[in-house]
């Protein structure tokens, strides 16, 4: 058997997400199928990450194991792509790997973006792409609440309720909140996140920059461990999985 690791590229505003369902398309059950029927042979795919319907990624990271040895990377790439990027989705690139490693397992660090638009118009370019949000952010106190998310915490304020994690205590490397002009880049490290933290925590920023909280309740929301308390998650057309480290 031959294991590889490939690289995907997705949009993923008509998808149910990446992990196969009963009903509904999703990027998962899309690429195990297309790269099954161009090896001629039956293959699962093992995702990094598990993103919800419509949020996208620019780095998603998954392995295969198949027998038949792919000899040519460039030909196979563009086979699979052919049948992909009417769907919006895309394989960058594609590795061999060791029977050591698994794309889920293996990862050292997920990396993640938010983008707010923040501007009175409606998006046109980056519809879906972003999450609009008309009342002006004072992206200073912003910053402020972040750093506040950093280190390992209990988590369980910004955990939903069907997250299946065996524990709500996670290390936030690295939350970092960067604009320009009437764009905002919320940037999040870890290595595993509980479900919609990610959107969660930007929902809680999102009320500190719209002075709607100060840092004094954000801070009291975020050690309350209670969901209840938590502001309405972000929507996750603004969500990008941007890189697995391994």
């Amino acid at each position: 058997m031959y294991k590889y690791q490939i690289l995907i590229e997705y949009v993923g505003t008509s998808f149910r997400g990446w992990q196969i369902q009963k009903k509904g398309k999703t990027i998962q059950g899309l690429i195990q199928e297309k790269i099954s029927k161009i090896l001629k042979e039956k293959i699962i795919l093992i995702g990094a990450g598990r993103t919800d319907a419509k949020v996208h990624a620019e780095g998603q990271s998954a392995h295969f194991e198949c027998k038949k040895k792919i000899l040519n990377y460039d030909k196979f790439i563009k086979s699979i792509n052919y049948f992909l990027n009417k769907d919006l989705v895309t394989i960058v690139k594609i590795n061999k790997k060791d029977k050591k490693f698994h794309a889920r397992f293996s990862a050292k660090m997920r990396i993640y973006n938010y983008k707010i638009i923040n501007r009175l118009s409606n998006p046109a370019l980056n519809k879906n792409r972003g999450w609009h949000v008309v009342n002006k952010l004072d992206v200073a106190s912003m910053k402020k609440a972040a750093k506040k998310l950093i280190g390992t915490k209990d988590f369980s304020t910004f955990r939903a309720s069907s997250c299946r994690a065996k524990s709500p205590i996670k290390t936030m490397k690295l939350v970092t909140v960067k604009s320009s002009q009437d764009n905002i880049e919320i940037e999040f490290k870890s290595q595993s996140y509980l479900q919609q933290q990610v959107r969660s925590m930007v929902g809680c920023l999102k009320y500190v920059g719209e002075k709607k909280w100060d840092l004094k309740k954000f801070v009291y929301v975020m050690n309350s461990k209670k969901r209840n308390l938590c502001a309405p998650p972000a929507p996750p057309e603004g969500l990008y999985l941007v890189r697995i480290i391994y």
